[in-house]
């Protein structure tokens, strides 16, 4: 059953609190949105703090991202537009600029086409791939275009020089799918310096045969 519009606003800010409390989102940096039972969503405003927010002020768009009530909403409306339209199945988008993803985006020696190794089951299970898209200034209209092509087959992207763009079936998944992301990042340094063992191509297309709905 879907959650009511004020179950939505309380659940953005207790999420987005937790997510600042634990250093994933610092500032005024980061954005996340929720959709609506309507199809409109409700994202953070811009310059907003995601450990001070007020489940009054909340931006408020429709199902084609014009704004409707609440404060002025995030430059990255467009982002989060682009993840709504091109996954019907997608509930809530997550982007952070989180230490450890950060960090990745930046480095020289990834994978575009996944930009981490399948260290862990958790991280087949909830993102499966992360392909790295180009560098583009924050708001730039281009990201919305690279992401729309990009999450036709990902729930997930990491923004080169900037940050992770996350989704879920809900606000709640999300924001795991997000956390496991950032884990995954974090152990992936940990582990750079040593040689590790990752999974087999048969651990992870069994891995997503079963979340093939999820992550694709």
């Amino acid at each position: 059953m879907p959650l009511s519009e004020q179950q939505l606003r309380d659940d953005l800010v207790k999420y987005g609190r937790s997510l600042f409390q634990r250093g994933l989102s610092s500032g005024g940096s980061g954005n996340i949105s929720a959709k609506l039972p309507d199809g409109g969503f409700l994202v953070t405003p811009t310059n907003s703090c995601l450990g001070e927010l007020d489940n009054q002020t909340l931006s408020k768009l429709d199902a084609d991202g014009h704004h409707l009530s609440g404060d002025k909403p995030s430059k990255e409306v467009p982002m989060h537009l682009a993840m709504y339209r091109a996954r019907p199945q997608c509930g809530a988008v997550v982007h952070l600029h989180s230490p450890y993803l950060t960090a990745l985006s930046c480095l020289t020696d990834i994978d575009p086409m996944d930009c981490l190794p399948s260290i862990t089951p958790y991280y087949v299970m909830r993102i499966g791939q992360l392909p790295l898209l180009p560098y583009m200034k924050p708001g730039d209209p281009a990201i919305a275009a690279a992401l729309a092509e990009s999450a036709q087959s990902h729930n997930a992207a990491l923004l080169a020089n900037h940050g992770p763009v996350v989704s879920g079936s809900t606000l709640r998944e999300a924001v795991f799918n997000a956390e496991e992301l950032e884990d995954t990042a974090r152990l992936y340094f940990l582990l750079k310096p040593y040689a590790y063992t990752q999974l087999s191509a048969s651990d992870i297309d069994e891995l997503r045969q079963v979340y093939r709905n999820k992550i694709g």
